[in-house]
């Protein structure tokens, strides 16, 4: 019996560690390159994500901040030239409290003489559950007083390698005092 129970504890560690081997081995320049062999016979997948972005631009915690402006920004009704660098959470619900996912990072700019209108260079980084360490990326027109918003999924990296598809944003609370939003962002990739 003490033979049979070393044997199993013994196969037990040699399979734990291979397998830790070929994780460790997932995030290697070898294991990308192996990753794109593969991939003529890999299968696309759809995903559906959804999470609210908290875009917090005041109070002690910013999380979006302006780090560049025209000089005539702040005459034009649409914040025409600001720039702001962006890590807002990703939550799965609408509050404050709710569970972060994820952060929103990137970089945002008022783009429009005419509207509120931003354009977005952001990733999603998803630092929980079954996406932790992969990432999505978004570029795209943001006319953030329409109530219903598209933005393009141009990549991704990890689970999300090589994803294209959707993002569709609606801001779900405006604060107009402080500016703060909570915005609700539903999306759909399809990635290998």
């Amino acid at each position: 019996m003490r033979k049979s129970l070393l044997i199993l504890t013994l196969f037990s560690s040699i399979l734990v560690s291979l397998l830790c081997v070929d994780c460790a081995a997932q995030k290697s320049p070898n294991a990308v390159e192996k990753w794109f062999k593969k991939l003529p016979y890999a299968k696309q997948r759809v995903t559906k994500l959804h999470f609210y972005f908290h875009d917090v631009v005041s109070g002690n915690n910013p999380t979006a901040i302006p780090v560049a402006r025209g000089n005539s920004t702040f005459k034009s009704p649409t914040l025409f030239g600001l720039v702001s660098i962006i890590d807002n959470p990703l939550t799965t619900g609408p509050g404050p409290k709710s569970k972060i996912m994820g952060r929103a990072q990137g970089i945002t700019g008022y783009t429009s003489s005419e509207e509120m209108c931003l354009l977005m260079t952001m990733n999603f980084v998803f630092t929980g559950g079954k996406y932790n360490g992969s990432a999505l990326t978004v570029v795209g027109n943001n006319p953030i007083g329409n109530d219903y918003r598209e933005m393009p999924v141009v990549g991704g990296s990890g689970v999300f390698r090589l994803a294209q598809g959707v993002a569709t944003a609606e801001t779900a609370k405006f604060d107009p005092r402080s500016g703060n939003a909570v915005v609700e962002y539903n999306v759909m990739v399809l990635h290998y």
